[in-house]
């Protein structure tokens, strides 16, 4: 019986919900506003959240990309089925790569629960800064003519694409996004299959981490394995509620002012990370 009360009074346990409540408004918000799925922004929350919570620094890391790829789950299919209602799933890419960024993901998984938390860390900020330089400066003109690359190029892309997103806690949406975008696919087919790649690439991987958690010491109030409980059925429900507030906010900005935000953002989740890797805060 999976034992979900931890060692923390219930006091402690209310306190970190109510955090978790604060820090869910914060996700969607910013989620909305950007056009992501979440993962850039839900790691990074989730990180001072537990931080202030004393989770053990030695699989706080985990324990966030963990619960990061559970909350992806929902939000994932919603989106997909959206893209799919406007005929922006380009189902080829996804039946052809999809093998392969299961196979990454799962290998992520694998690596991310024996692996310290300064490497998750340095993997996560790198990770913002490549997205950020995409943003300034990956231009690239739509081809009539857009196709996949032969077998050994997609067994490389995808598993590259599983296995990074798998140890940062993403859907795996900002490389698909990048590689369908270099191959020629317009932009919105490309952010459409993008985002039929998150459940394939959330799902095992989340039950990959609560399996590798399992009986892991020292884990936060409510867990299932490196799964918070608490952060997935707090964070979750309540930054998909929030979501369209920064939606809404979004249809006013232009879209190069989002994007400025959206670098913005991701250089200062690299900077946060790196002040940790440096100086231990």
């Amino acid at each position: 019986m999976l034992d979900l009360i931890q060692h923390l009074p219930w006091y402690q346990i209310a306190e970190l919900a109510v955090a978790l409540l604060i820090g869910g408004i914060i996700t969607g918000f910013l989620a909305g506003l950007l056009g992501i799925g979440g993962g850039a922004v839900s790691v990074p929350v989730l990180y001072e959240l537990f931080r202030l919570a004393n989770v053990d620094e030695s699989i706080i890391m985990r324990v966030c990309v963990a619960t990061s790829l559970a909350i992806i789950i929902p939000t994932a299919i919603n989106s997909v089925r959206s893209h799919n209602r406007h005929g922006a799933v380009v189902m080829d890419v996804i039946r052809r790569l999809g093998p392969w960024v299961v196979a990454g993901a799962v290998l992520g998984v694998f690596i991310a629960s024996r692996a310290p938390s300064s490497f998750l860390k340095a993997v996560f900020a790198i990770s913002c800064i490549f997205i950020a330089s995409r943003l300034a400066f990956g231009k690239s003109e739509p081809k009539p003519d857009a196709a996949l690359p032969p077998a050994p190029w997609n067994l490389v892309a995808g598993f590259g694409i599983g296995l990074i997103s798998t140890l940062i806690g993403i859907g795996g949406g900002a490389y698909v996004t990048a590689y369908m975008k270099f191959l020629g696919w317009p932009i919105h087919q490309a952010v459409g299959t993008a985002a039929g790649f998150g459940p394939i690439i959330a799902i095992p991987a989340t039950i990959g981490y609560m399996v590798e958690g399992w009986n892991v010491a020292a884990l936060p109030p409510l867990s299932a394995g490196y799964v918070s409980l608490l952060g997935f059925l707090v964070l979750g429900p309540v930054s998909v509620l929030a979501a369209p507030l920064g939606a809404r906010l979004a249809h006013r900005l232009s879209r190069r002012t989002l994007e400025v935000t959206f670098m913005s953002f991701l250089l200062f989740v690299a900077a946060r990370f790196m002040v940790s890797l440096v100086w231990g805060v």
